[in-house]
């Protein structure tokens, strides 16, 4: 391989990266955002409120801090998010004076944020193909019109990003539901709704299961499909520590992740002054894209085996007859599953599964943590439950460090459904609806992301209201996605930066600037806080101190409450009440959700307070009052298509300078791609069976009935990811995704594992 590289032909922006993850190119990295997006001098004191308790929370991941109140916790993506939001930049009523939308279109996604930050609330002018400012009282109450005036509820879909507050999210369904409709397609549909909809079939709740202080006292950990240096960086400390005190790290991946490999922790004076860095994994798999399952059924069968062999000492026999319903069933399939299907499905051998078990079984306390890479599949649910299952083997969940640990992605997307957004309300949270409020909530259920575009293309859904996010560049099939939007009669986006689904403009479009989550929220009883929820269940509040930029802005709630007072005259809500203070929304909470018992009290207290967990004492809040063993028929974790032999699994992957769908910059620096992402990562086995070569232009297409979904003219080069596989950057191959390639039973899209021909592009 070495030999090879010498040899290989230079391709511009390709170069490879030898440092390790974090360190010195971390803070470089973080200076160069600082120095193009802020003011330099106000930069490091904002950064330094980032996640303290008197603070805001970082916009960025939603990993906790240790005890929240410890050395600022630095982390680069963070960093950036933090300039990303707070930066100089504006992009005033002027700008659009000289920029027609279809001119905008026509620039990446990367320049459209880079713009800097709306200054007003805007309205679409069709004839002149421009955004102009509005009145916030008139485009209340021309959006309160348009709603009022829809043939049914329904016709209106209500989306929500992660990095809305608990308050907000809160308001939001509560508006949503007494104008009459549960459509509410959110982020997480796009990425975690596996777990909300497996976890609590295994262990009764669709969240995590460890804190932090679980990571100071595991003795293993396994890290299935995810990509902490980037997504999660924070996480990073974590694992370092745990590293640092041998605590063996077992990595499923398909590629090679430099920060998984190596890492220097930029608190760390000695590493940082040495250029030394810690391993972080002690072991890497590099099992084939779709091979979870089947390399997590191995692991257990291994198990199963050592058992047997072992007199019965292996498994905690004891918790599973006092804790668990399902065991036998579920036995009986790996039993039934062959090795030789196993091997094949996973792209590894018996013989590592085997190493992993015996890890396993040695262990007393082990977390396993994971990501999109085990949710985003057709099978997405139940990879969910087959990690549950590993853990209950070995009595791992409810003891001091062990547990099921989902890595979240934004900073809410956890508190948002914990408040009440979803689209399958369940009876006891509308009956709490109805006594607190006094009118009677919608019980049907309604559309997730998914269901909200397809009624987006039928023409059935005539109105979207975002309150963030970027609702049609997350989705899968751009191509039928952002055509989708400019059939609907109203389109509504709360933001703080313009982005792609803004320009996809609706008969009618409003953007309405919001104040961000490092900035002044001043009402009516003085400066407010919101609060969220991580990924381990801590609730915590968050209050911005720059201030506003500028004077037209307004907070989340306050917008919310603005279209819900002109929608609903007759409102049983006090809208404008709860504005005037958000310790009102926060009472509301508290009545109507259970876990939020003296919320205001206690998100006084530095570091806030978790919510219940009943799993971690060993209570199962599920139908059987025990936890569940599944069954997972087979190995496979995608649908089989035609030509199977030749196709290659594409996964869709974030760079290191980006955040769901935000592009802080166009490097992936661990990956060692700089200044640009048109690139697709294949084995060198693969390009040579293809007769391609590393820096090849080649054309993508998905192996689909009926449309022909390609992206073109993309360059290939030779990466470490496991053969069978290759990877391109979201959401530039979201074209590649069918809109209906999803789990079905989270409707969650499989962004994973889409089946795809490379070939040589024909000569231009």
């Amino acid at each position: 391989m070495e030999s090879h590289m010498t040899t290989r032909r230079e391709v511009p922006g390709i170069r490879p990266y030898d440092a390790p993850a974090g360190g010195w190119g971390a803070l470089r990295a973080t200076a160069q955002a600082v120095r193009t997006q802020m003011e330099s001098i106000e930069a490091p004191i904002t950064l330094l409120r980032t996640n303290q308790p008197d603070g805001f929370d970082c916009p960025g991941c939603a990993w906790p801090d240790k005890e929240h109140k410890s050395t600022f916790q630095f982390c680069e993506n963070g960093a950036k998010a933090v300039t990303w939001e707070a930066t100089t930049k504006r992009v005033t009523p002027a700008f659009f004076d000289s920029n027609t939308v279809s001119s905008l279109l026509q620039r990446s996604d990367f320049e459209l944020e880079d713009l800097g930050r709306l200054t007003h609330p805007l309205v679409y002018d069709p004839a002149t193909d421009k955004f102009r400012a509005v009145e916030w009282e008139d485009a209340f109450a021309r959006i309160g019109e348009v709603l009022r005036g829809l043939s049914s509820p329904d016709e209106a879909e209500f989306y929500t990003s992660g990095r809305a507050s608990n308050e907000a999210a809160y308001l939001f369904q509560l508006f949503a539901r007494e104008y009459g409709t549960n459509n509410f397609p959110d982020c997480s549909n796009m990425c975690h709704e596996p777990t909300s909809v497996g976890l609590p079939q295994s262990i009764g709740i669709g969240k995590g299961t460890v804190s932090l202080d679980d990571f100071d006292k595991t003795e293993l950990i396994l890290s299935i499909g995810h990509n902490p240096g980037t997504n999660h960086p924070r996480m990073m400390g974590t694992l370092h520590e745990c590293s640092r005190r041998n605590v063996p790290i077992i990595v499923f991946n398909p590629l090679r992740e430099r920060a998984l490999e190596r890492f220097a922790d930029p608190q760390s004076v000695i590493e940082m002054a040495t250029f030394g860095s810690t391993r972080i994994a002690s072991t890497y798999f590099q099992l084939d894209a779709g091979g979870d399952a089947a390399a997590l059924k191995g692991v257990m069968k291994a198990l199963l085996t050592m058992d047997a062999e072992q007199g019965n000492t292996v498994l905690d026999h004891a918790f599973i007859a006092t804790h668990t319903q399902g065991f036998e069933a579920f036995a009986a399939d790996l039993e039934a599953t062959s090795w030789d299907d196993i091997e094949k499905a996973s792209g590894l051998t018996r013989e590592d599964l085997d190493e992993v078990a015996v890890a396993y079984a040695k262990s007393n306390a082990t977390i396993v943590t994971y990501g999109m890479g085990v949710t985003q599949h057709n099978k997405g649910t139940a990879n969910v439950r087959l990690i549950a299952d590993l853990l209950l083997l070995r009595g791992n969940i409810g003891k001091p460090g062990a547990g099921i640990c989902p890595l979240r992605g934004h900073s809410n997307v956890q508190g948002n459904r914990t408040v009440g957004i979803t689209e399958k309300p369940s009876p006891t949270f509308l009956k709490q609806i109805e006594d607190v409020f006094g009118f009677t909530p919608p019980a049907a259920h309604g559309h997730d992301a998914v269901k909200a575009m397809q009624a987006m293309i039928a023409g059935t859904a005539r109105a979207l209201i975002c309150l963030g996010g970027n609702f049609a560049v997350a989705l899968p099939d751009s191509e039928q996605s952002f055509a989708a939007m400019s059939k609907l009669d109203l389109s509504v986006h709360l933001g703080t930066k313009l982005n792609r689904s803004h320009l996809l403009v609706a008969k009618e479009t409003y953007v309405l600037p919001v104040i961000g989550r490092t900035e002044l929220d001043i009402q009516a009883t003085g400066r407010q806080s919101i609060t969220v929820e991580d990924s381990m269940s801590m609730v915590h509040a968050s209050s911005g101190k720059l201030t506003p930029a500028s004077d037209h802005l307004r907070s989340e709630p306050a917008i919310i409450a603005g279209i819900a007072r002109a929608t609903l005259p007759d409102s049983k809500v006090a809208w404008s009440d709860l504005v005037a203070d958000y310790d009102r929304i926060r009472d509301l909470i508290e009545q109507t959700v259970p876990g939020f018992e003296a919320f205001n009290a206690r998100i006084r207290v530095p570091g806030g307070f978790r919510m219940p967990l009943p799993p971690t004492e060993r209570v199962w809040p599920t139908p059987s009052g025990k936890a569940m063993f599944s069954v997972y028929g087979g190995v496979r974790e995608d649908a089989d298509v035609l030509g199977a032999e030749n196709v290659l699994r594409l996964i869709t992957i974030r760079s290191h300078d980006q955040y769901n769908t935000t592009i802080y910059a166009m490097d992936d620096r661990y990956r060692g791609v700089f200044g640009r992402r048109d690139v697709l990562f294949m084995n060198e086995d693969d390009l040579a069976v293809r007769g391609l070569e590393h820096g090849d232009l080649v054309d993508i297409e998905t192996v689909s009935e009926g449309r022909q979904l390609r992206l073109k003219q993309i360059t290939a080069i030779a990466y470490d990811i496991a053969p069978g596989s290759v990877a391109a950057y979201y959401p530039e191959a979201n074209v590649l995704v069918p809109l209906d390639f999803i789990d079905k039973e989270s409707g969650t899209p499989s962004y994973k594992s889409v089946p795809v021909h490379v070939v040589r592009s024909a000569a231009a």
